[in-house]
C-alpha cells in the first residue's frame, strides 16, 4: 500500500490535522499522517458499530497490533498498522500514549456524558493531548512536551463543542453532567435538536476552560521544530472565536465552519513561529 494512503485518509476525514502536518519537514510528514490515520481509526469506532462488543473488539485489535509492533513482530496487514509500525520504529515512539488513546476511546462506547468538567478534561488529555505528545516525538521535540497538554485539551474541547449538534443527533452528550444540571439543561430537548438558552449556559464554561488551557500553553512557548504538532492550537482558537461570536450557541451555522482562511492563518502563525 503506498504511503499516501494515510495522508489521503487524513486529508479526507481530518482536514485540520492534515493542514497542520504540511508544516512539518518532508521527512516527518508520513509518520505524522500515520499517527493521525491511527487516531481516525480508533476515534470513528463509536460511529461505525451497532453493538458495544464490536467496538471493544475493534479497539482490542489495535491493542494486539501494538503488541506485535512493540514486540518486534510483523504488524497486521493493514495500511495504517504498517505505516504506524514504521513511524514507531523510525522515531522511537513510546507505547504509553497509544494505550491512553485506545483506553480513552473505549469511553466513547458509553452513552452517558462525563460526570464533571475535570472528567472531560481528563478525556481530552488522554485523546488529543496524547496525540500531540506523539506528534512531538515524530518531530523530535520532547522539550515541548509540557505544552502538549494545553494545546491538546483546548483542541479537543473546542472540537467537542463544535460537534454538539452532531452528537445530539446521535443521542450522545459530551457536556459534563454537573454543568448541565447546574443550568437545568433539558437533554431531551437537545436530542430533539431544539436548543435553548440553557445550552449556551452549559457550553460557555467548557469554552472558557478551553481558552484558559490555550493561554497557558501559549505562555509556555515552544521551539520552531515543534510547531507542526502545536498548530492545532490555531484551529482551536479560531473555533472558540466563532463560538463566542455566536453567543456560545453550537447550533449557530458559523460555529461549524472551519473557514476558507484557515490555511492562511496557519501559514501566518508558522512563519512567525507561533501557535
Amino acid at each position: 500500500m503506498p504511503p499516501t494512503y494515510c495522508a489521503d485518509q487524513v486529508r479526507l476525514h481530518d482536514r485540520d490535522r492534515y493542514l497542520t502536518a504540511l508544516f512539518a519537514p518532508d521527512s516527518r510528514r508520513d509518520a505524522l499522517f500515520a499517527l493521525y490515520a491511527f487516531n481516525l481509526e480508533i476515534s470513528r469506532v463509536r460511529e461505525t458499530i451497532s453493538e458495544r462488543l464490536i467496538g471493544e473488539m475493534r479497539l482490542q485489535w489495535w491493542r494486539d497490533a501494538l503488541d506485535a509492533i512493540y514486540g518486534g513482530s510483523k504488524p497486521p496487514a493493514h495500511p495504517v498498522a504498517e505505516a504506524l509500525a514504521s513511524a514507531i520504529r523510525d522515531h522511537g515512539l513510546e507505547r504509553a500514549p497509544f494505550e491512553r488513546l485506545i483506553d480513552a476511546r473505549a469511553l466513547d462506547l458509553d452513552d452517558g456524558p462525563p460526570d464533571d468538567l475535570p472528567t472531560l478534561i481528563g478525556y481530552a488529555r488522554d485523546t488529543s493531548a496524547a496525540l500531540v505528545l506523539l506528534a512531538l516525538g515524530v518531530l523530535e521535540a520532547p522539550e515541548a512536551g509540557t505544552v502538549a497538554d494545553g494545546v491538546g485539551i483546548a483542541y479537543a474541547l473546542a472540537g467537542l463543542l463544535r460537534a454538539v449538534p452532531f452528537h445530539a443527533s446521535q443521542k450522545r452528550l459530551y457536556l459534563p453532567r454537573a454543568v448541565c444540571d447546574a443550568v437545568d439543561l433539558d437533554v431531551g430537548h437537545l436530542f430533539e435538536m431544539k436548543p435553548d438558552e440553557s445550552l449556551r449556559a452549559a457550553v460557555k464554561p467548557v469554552a472558557m476552560e478551553a481558552r484558559a488551557q490555550l493561554a497557558r500553553a501559549r505562555n509556555l512557548g515552544a521551539p520552531r521544530g515543534a510547531l507542526a504538532a502545536l498548530l492545532p492550537a490555531v484551529v482551536a482558537g479560531a473555533a472558540l472565536n466563532r463560538l463566542e461570536r455566536a453567543g456560545f450557541d453550537p447550533f449557530d451555522p458559523r460555529v461549524a465552519r472551519s473557514g476558507a482562511l484557515l490555511p492562511l492563518a496557519l501559514a501566518w502563525h508558522a512563519k512567525r513561529g507561533r501557535f
